[in-house]
């Protein structure tokens, strides 16, 4: 793993139980998804888009089975969920409204797309 995925996920982990709101990224306060992943990659020094389908299509993609810590894994059709993976099947996200920052099983029957910011 990269000392950049390192950082991020070590972000993204020091906010676990800050509580989902959608259309915020505002450390210890509230994350949607794809403001926590921008907020944990800004943090290793890599810029992402503040969606969810404008991280995915503008990143590189790669192939599922070749997820690695560090990666972000998208859900949905259109995409409108994205998470960090943790590797060993879990991942860090900002689920919905009503829950917190948090680790949960990537559920891999889901995810339509893994790209890699660095």
């Amino acid at each position: 793993m990269s000392a950049r995925a390192q950082t991020a996920i070590n972000a993204a982990l020091g906010q676990l139980g800050v509580k989902y709101q959608y259309a915020r990224s505002e450390p210890g306060v509230a994350f949607d998804c794809s403001g926590l992943t921008s907020y944990a990659w800004g943090r290793a020094g890599v810029g992402l888009q503040r969606s969810s389908r404008t991280q995915y299509s503008s990143l590189p993609k790669i192939p599922t089975e070749l997820a690695a810590p560090g990666d972000l894994v998208f859900t949905g059709s259109p995409i409108h969920h994205v998470g960090i993976y943790l590797g060993g099947g879990q991942m860090v996200h900002a689920p919905q409204t009503g829950d917190v920052v948090k680790v949960s099983p990537v559920r891999w029957y889901k995810v339509v797309g893994v790209v890699r910011p660095g």
